[in-house]
């Protein structure tokens, strides 16, 4: 019956990684619309509501894969790589400076998810 369990953790698991995908995509969102607060009207602020949607699909993310069996100390882990996502997008898009300590924190967050998903194997 562990095995099965266990087994069952790996679709929550990619359902709460794509969560954490659309999470840091959704943050990338807010920080466009936060800069055009102020410069144009609110309701003309794509940003800020397509970030808005990001995040109710996060949710609905989250509460597919508890309701798959996901356990909470297995599969919100695996959300934590958010921060991994959000620091590929300012590298990436908006060209912001990382620093060794800052990959080495990104290198810690994924081995710690790592241990996390292979423990729930276990």
């Amino acid at each position: 019956m562990k095995e099965i369990e266990s087994a069952s953790q790996w679709i929550p698991i990619l359902l709460n990684l794509l969560a954490a995908i659309l999470g840091a995509v959704g943050q990338y969102l807010y920080k466009l619309g936060a800069l055009r607060l102020g410069t144009q009207p609110i309701y003309r602020n794509w940003p800020l509501y397509s970030g808005m949607v990001l995040f109710c699909v996060v949710m609905v993310l989250f509460v597919v894969a508890f309701r798959l069996g996901g356990r909470l100390s297995v599969v919100y882990p695996v959300y934590a790589t958010t921060f991994v996502w959000g620091t590929l997008l300012a590298v990436g898009l908006d060209g912001e400076p990382v620093t060794r300590l800052q990959i080495a924190g990104v290198g810690v967050i994924v081995a710690g998810v790592t241990l996390v998903a292979l423990g729930a194997a276990r």
